[in-house]
């Protein structure tokens, strides 16, 4: 095997992967107070160091700022929901388009890889590995794309997306239900047929995303706060 440099990451990226992780992993739910000091105890790191990933991570839409006050993670409207699903159910139809036209065994071998890694997760009923791997999935049908400035449009709301799919993962009524909804994109890409394969991811974001902003737009009617956690699906397990 080729050996490849050791990239060295500075504090400050170590910071902003703690943090991340902290807040996508659910550790602090939306619209939770983040507080530099506590952090900074936490992390045993400097209270500057905490507050430029922070800053990071305020950046990627996790995070807010709030005057005065500290910080809190972003909490979650149906707005958000609606904005977030329409987008990237546009940015998604393009790229599995351009893939299912531009598809080579080495990427539906990846394509297929991603998705068993879904399905195993899914397996284990681990609510943060199958988001991870719901997100990979998704990831890797725009990278695989082609499209550099898709891909680039992509990141930037990336770490938005993954909080997107911490809610509507759990609004699934089981994790079969997560497998079932993606086999199709998969099998579309593959088949090489690029109008299908762009309506199916199109009509998968819509389809979920709907089903969330609804869900949301109830609480908000009946004055849920938003600093309330997702809802707890049943841990059913994949066969």
């Amino acid at each position: 095997m080729e050996l490849r440099p050791i990239k060295k990451k500075s504090v400050e990226v170590e910071a902003a992967e703690a943090l991340r992780n902290h807040v996508v992993g659910g550790g602090v739910p939306p619209g939770g107070r983040l507080t530099e000091m506590r952090l900074s105890e936490a992390l045993g790191l400097s209270r500057t160091t905490v507050r430029t990933a922070l800053h990071q991570l305020a950046n990627e839409g996790l995070v807010v700022q709030l005057p005065y006050t500290g910080w809190s993670v972003t909490s979650l409207s149906s707005t958000d929901a609606w904005e977030l699903y329409t987008l990237r159910g546009s940015l998604e139809a393009l790229a599995a388009r351009l893939l299912a036209e531009n598809l080579d065994s080495d990427k539906k071998g990846q394509l297929h890889r991603a998705f068993d890694a879904l399905v195993v997760a899914c397996g284990k009923g681990d609510e943060v590995a199958i988001v991870d791997r719901d997100l990979a999935l998704h990831k890797l049908i725009v990278s695989l794309s082609g499209h550099r400035r898709l891909a680039e449009q992509y990141r930037l709301i990336e770490q938005q997306i993954r909080l997107y799919l911490i809610w509507s993962d759990r609004l699934m009524p089981s994790v079969e239900d997560i497998i079932a909804t993606h086999r199709p994109i998969v099998e579309a890409i593959v088949a090489g047929d690029g109008r299908f394969a762009e309506g199916i991811l199109r009509d998968h974001n819509e389809t979920a995303g709907r089903v969330l902003f609804d869900f949301l737009k109830q609480r908000e009617a009946a004055g849920v706060g938003r600093e309330a956690p997702p809802p707890a699906r049943a841990r059913n397990r994949a066969n």
